[in-house]
């Protein structure tokens, strides 16, 4: 499921990862990631690390093994975990049939589902600590797109979201694409902005005030499509 500009190929993959790592010790493990609940610094690196091991195992179609509650070193066991998936993938090769969110797939569908999860977390982690982070626009436009085309919709076939009863635009104008969120018919509202703003907005990350966004239409739509379950 990589893009045909190889935006999430297992390089893209390993560099986040490389950041990530790189970043953990720049932050204090206690520091508070707000916009994630309760979490703290450590919840977030260890949320990660287990994320990778879990998709490791479905990339391999076999349940993990439990890495246990810790407390774990957190550059070694996200280190180990990081390094388990890219060779667990790396091995099986982009056409390896693969447990996915939607059904039996290729392992390249963990390509880039685990390359947007590495990325908005990296944000987290980053942000968090009062750190910049510089990512190509066309990779967070194809975050925008995973949870349009992949997220929501499954999100919507589990049941923990009803359909949207009013499809919501988004249009990122930093590089010339466009999503219509929960349906096909004419949106009531479209949000413009830059394409990191727009799928932090979708992750919960960011609001529609984010003075990077313009809101064209009926702004209780958006309030609303955002207050629903649209991601896991």
């Amino acid at each position: 499921m990589t893009t045909g500009h190889g935006l999430t190929s297992l390089d893209t993959l390993g560099e986040l990862q490389g950041q990530f790592l790189a970043t953990i010790p720049l932050v204090d493990p206690t520091t508070r990631v707000p916009w994630c609940g309760r979490w703290r610094v450590t919840d977030l690196v260890v949320h990660l690390a287990r994320i990778h091991h879990w998709a490791a195992g479905q990339a391999r179609r076999k349940q993990e093994t439990p890495l246990g509650r810790g407390p774990f070193d957190l550059e070694d066991l996200y280190g180990t975990c990081a390094a388990e998936l890219r060779d667990t993938l790396t091995e099986l090769g982009p056409d390896a049939v693969a447990w996915t969110l939607v059904e039996n797939g290729p392992a390249s569908f963990w390509h880039r589902r685990q390359t947007h999860e590495t990325l908005v977390h990296l944000w987290d982690l980053r942000t968090a600590g009062g750190l910049d982070l510089t990512a190509d626009p066309a990779l967070w436009a194809d975050t925008v797109d995973e949870v349009v085309t992949v997220m929501q919709p499954r999100q919507e076939r589990m049941g923990r979201m009803d359909a949207l009863p009013a499809p919501v635009g988004l249009v990122a104008d930093d590089v010339g694409r466009s999503w219509l969120l929960g349906g096909s018919s004419d949106p009531s509202v479209s949000v413009t902005g830059p394409a990191e703003a727009l799928a932090l907005l979708l992750w919960g990350r960011t609001t529609p005030a984010d003075e990077r966004l313009t809101i064209d239409g009926d702004a209780a739509a958006l309030v609303d499509a955002l207050s629903r379950r649209l991601t896991p």
